[in-house]
């Protein structure tokens, strides 16, 4: 073997070394952190294995004719908290956006600020994104795209074929990771009736959310941007679990842990419950009696009492055990307006 050979021996197992070393990180971060701030940290953790200065990472949707791509949720490392909202303004000209939306699964790379649309251009020497490199992977039950975005600036070197192989093999591991984790928190609201999902943590910052819940939000909030709930929102979660209005839908938060699952119905013409009444007997078949639900609701237990008696009659059940099934049945569904 060539002395040459044997040095570029070397220096891929070393690389392979590290790169396992980085996966078995994200596998710890998965256990340990529960998606916290999972997605954060393993790519500060790649960061040893391909350096970069600064990252961008969400859910997106695909663009459209006379339809601009938009983040839906996103997260960021050494990048502004205003950096989406500034995004945003000229998503529609962001050619590298529209480029790396087209090829799901394929790393895109590029370099320069002469060929960008002049607001784009703008944009990135604001932030000094000379070189990137992006992946995109195909969300289908969410109906939105997964991005992972790295950026270096003017003064260092481009992101080289090597650097991408690497951050495809990672990134299929980090979103797969992901998936799990929020597979796992939103299995146990599967069977209510809803249409779609997001989970939050309690200061309102989002860790998923499906299209359909982001439209419904956006829908009745047009100033909402994404990555955080709005402050409508934000008062509900410490309530959790309870129902709240969204337009024609109903918004039900449940609590997981240090996370809330939310949980978007479309509400029915047929049976009528208010929100309060809903999570009355949500809290009923769950197994708390009246005074504990008084407690939680901040209501009297006449007051609950009355609740849960208007619920058994539109329900037309007769026992805890068919109140629990009909509030999970997506034929009933339920949720109706408040007052």
């Amino acid at each position: 073997m060539e002395e040459g050979d044997q040095v570029g021996t070397k220096v891929s197992m070393a690389t392979l070394k590290a790169f396992n070393l980085c996966v078995l990180e994200l596998g710890r971060l998965a256990r340990d952190h529960r998606s916290t701030r999972f997605i954060e940290d393993g790519l500060q953790a790649f960061r040893s294995l391909v350096p970069f200065a600064s990252a961008w990472w969400g859910e997106m949707s695909v663009s459209g004719v006379n339809i601009p791509p938009k983040s839906w949720m996103h997260g960021r490392i050494d990048l502004p908290e205003s950096f989406a909202v500034e995004w945003h303004k000229g998503a529609d000209a962001d050619s590298f956006s529209h480029d790396t939306l087209s090829k799901p699964g394929t790393v895109v790379r590029d370099s320069g600020y002469d060929d960008l649309d002049e607001g784009v251009s703008a944009f990135a020497r604001r932030h000094d994104l000379f070189h990137a490199m992006c992946i995109t992977f195909e969300l289908p039950e969410s109906g939105l795209m997964f991005f992972v975005c790295l950026y270096r600036g003017q003064h260092e070197c481009a992101f080289e074929q090597d650097a991408a192989g690497l951050f495809s093999a990672f990134c299929d591991h980090l979103l797969q990771l992901w998936r799990f984790q929020v597979q796992d928190m939103i299995r146990v609201d599967t069977g209510n009736g809803a249409s779609d999902f997001g989970v939050a943590r309690m200061d309102g910052s989002l860790l998923y959310i499906g299209a359909a819940l982001g439209v419904a939000i956006q829908r009745e909030l047009p100033q909402w941007d994404g990555s955080t709930l709005p402050p409508e929102v934000i008062v509900q979660l410490a309530k959790a679990p309870c129902v709240m209005r969204l337009g024609r839908c109903a918004l039900t938060l449940s609590p997981n842990g240090e996370h809330v699952i939310l949980s978007l119905e479309t509400l029915s013409r047929g049976v009528m419950l208010a929100p309060r009444e809903r999570t009355a007997a949500m809290l009923f078949a769950a197994g708390h009696s009246y005074k504990e639900i008084a407690k939680i609701l901040a209501l009297s237990p006449a007051t609950v009492r009355t609740y849960l008696r208007n619920c058994y009659v539109q329900l037309g059940v007769k026992s805890k055990v068919e109140l629990g099934s009909a509030l999970r049945s997506p034929s009933a569904n339920p949720l109706a307006k408040s007052g």
